[in-house]
């Protein structure tokens, strides 16, 4: 089974590069930068081209304080992405999946901005679970029992993105004291998406530890 591991580059990306931690989103045309519930504009954390879905472009974001894991159920609600956001008062995350736009007037300022490149690999399969680290594709490295979603169109959802346990976001420039930012405070991330695309931000976080 063909996946592609994520590569973090020592360089900086350029404007208009499609595979970047930071850096500047390439947002669709009159789509504006996402902001908490609590009205905070969230933190630019990653952008990737996902090859296996007609290379549709994957941008996450996170708000800088409200990080908490969150819970859904595995039927997901209408709307879900603005209604299911507990322990919080709403949204407090924005994924989303769509042709890649243009990119944002301004950069990140939380993270330091780096180049990633996507490497073809072959998934690992090991009771039920695949390969460790951060990819695209292939089987999640279940740290507990496997999460499968469905989507409120009906259509079941498939794993695109892994995000690794404890894996730091360096931060530029430090504040309070931090040097690292972390998705969902560092669990790890299994982010699936409606295969359907009923809607650009049809995707949910399955988190564990």
């Amino acid at each position: 089974m063909s996946i592609f591991t994520v590569e973090i580059l020592d360089e900086p990306p350029a404007a208009g590069d499609h595979n970047t931690l930071g850096g500047r989103p390439l947002l669709a045309a009159g789509e504006s930068w996402p902001a908490c519930f609590c009205g905070k504009p969230m933190v630019f954390f990653f952008q990737l081209d996902i090859p296996f879905l007609d290379g549709d472009h994957l941008l996450v974001f996170q708000c800088p304080e409200h990080d908490e894991g969150v819970f859904g159920p595995l039927q997901l609600p209408e709307r879900y992405w603005d209604t299911v956001t507990d322990p919080y008062e709403g949204p407090f995350w924005r994924f989303l999946l769509r042709p890649a736009g243009s990119p944002a007037a301004e950069a990140d300022p939380h993270l330091q901005a780096r180049r990633l490149v996507l490497h073809p690999a072959e998934e690992t399969v090991e009771n039920r679970r695949g390969r460790a680290g951060f990819k695209l594709g292939g089987v999640p490295s279940w740290a507990q029992e496997p999460e499968h979603y469905r989507c409120s169109c009906g259509t079941d959802m498939v794993f695109v993105c892994q995000v690794p346990e404890n894996f730091g976001f360096d931060m530029w420039p430090m504040r309070e004291g931090k040097e690292q930012v972390y998705l969902f405070l560092g669990n790890e991330v299994y982010i699936q998406a409606c295969p359907a695309r009923c809607h650009p931000e049809a995707l949910w976080p399955a988190i564990q530890n």
